[in-house]
């Protein structure tokens, strides 16, 4: 017998609703985290370029590991041995693990699933793996995150109906051996929902699992090349039915546009790879849209990368500097283009966060709206 609701960690307070979105305060081992929240990607226990100083400087309250890539390299085991994940990166606030699910059947035709679990070949060495609900929860507690996400099977974009039930159902299965596992002593444990591209699936995927002992749940499978207007009402479908007191996390979605408009149906947390990628290749997120500092015409352009942004990056250097930075190959611009980036970030979800419940939640989004979802990016 799975985990009854009332095993769960009581660790979410929802401080106010307004208009569809909320705020709220989740509780971790190591510390608070404010809702909405935007946490900055460490798949290999780094946020790419940035270091652990500069995250807790630009604003960020949790980071994100992935249990695949930390699990074949150097291994969750190793990283217990040296004192945890906290401690092998330096970085003392919540740290969230993704359990590899999407990079496991991101390998498709490499990978083969029973209801056990996947075996796949390693992408370093070419070695059999082989992931289980067990397994990726014990990693998970090897590496002592605060946040441990269950094993799922997503589903790719397009996705028919059937194999779209069929990961739905093994993921639902999964969840429920997920949960009859050891907690780590203070772990939250968060399920992820799936159901494809289809309203039914949706919802009866998130009731599924809403009945579940979970701290928090995962909304998994979206933004994978589908139209955006798909996108946000299978968001919607789900955000309904899913528990208001507990948090929901859109797992890898991070546009201004996209934060603005999970929030207001509902979303409390989200992570994304965009802001350092894209700073690796030259391009930033700016209140006029995105811009990549390559382009000729920021060869002698002394102003800012972003005009009332304050960042590090903003109030020191302009973007002639980082062009020349990016176009001299210097490591220094892709570290100035992810703080900046970062920062957007982390500072758009906490405006909106501070104007829910306070009647100005409806003008702040309708200002966000037309800044990010409606103006064209150059």
């Amino acid at each position: 017998m799975h985990a009854d609701y009332e095993a769960r960690v009581v660790s979410f307070e929802l401080l106010a609703e307004e208009a569809g979105a909320r705020r709220g305060r989740l509780e971790t081992a190591h510390g608070v985290i404010e809702t909405p929240a935007f946490m900055p990607v460490g798949t290999q226990a780094t946020v790419k370029a940035v270091s652990p100083d500069e995250l807790r400087g630009l604003g960020a309250q949790v980071v994100l590991g992935n249990t695949y890539h930390l699990g074949l390299r150097p291994g969750a085991d190793r990283i217990a041995r040296l004192g945890g994940l906290h401690r092998f990166m330096g970085w003392d606030g919540p740290i969230l693990t993704d359990s590899g699910g999407y990079q496991v059947f991101s390998l498709d035709h490499l990978v083969r699933v029973t209801d056990d679990g996947a075996t796949f070949r390693s992408h370093l060495d070419g070695s059999e793996q082989r992931f289980t609900p067990e397994s990726v929860m014990a990693m998970q507690r090897e590496l002592g995150s605060d946040i441990a996400m269950a094993f799922d099977q997503p589903v790719a974009w397009p996705a028919e109906p059937a194999k779209a039930r069929a990961a739905m159902e093994q993921t639902h299965r999964w969840a429920k051996r997920c949960l009859d596992d050891e907690r780590a002593p203070g772990q939250l444990r968060f399920g992820i929902v799936q159901g494809g591209f289809n309203d039914d699936l949706r919802r009866e995927s998130a009731q599924t699992l809403g009945s579940l002992a979970f701290d928090g749940f995962g909304i998994g499978g979206l933004s994978l090349g589908e139209p955006k207007t798909l996108t946000y009402s299978m968001l919607a479908a789900q955000t309904a039915i899913l528990p208001r007191d507990r948090p929901r996390y859109l797992m890898g979605v991070g546009t201004p546009a996209d934060l603005i408009e999970a929030i207001a149906r509902g979303v409390d947390m989200f992570d994304c790879v965009l802001p350092t990628r894209i700073a690796r290749n030259g391009s930033i997120l700016t209140s006029g849209g995105r811009i990549n500092l390559r382009n000729h015409r920021f060869i002698e352009d002394w102003g800012p990368p972003d005009d009332g942004c304050d960042c590090y990056t903003c109030q020191r250097f302009t973007r002639a500097y980082l062009r020349h930075l990016f176009m001299a190959g210097e490591i220094l611009g892709h570290r100035l283009a992810s703080i900046h980036n970062l920062r957007l970030l982390v500072r758009l979800v906490g405006q909106v966060r501070e104007a829910i419940g306070d009647g100005r939640f409806g003008k702040v989004v309708t200002l966000l709206r037309d800044q990010w979802v409606h103006a064209p990016l150059p």
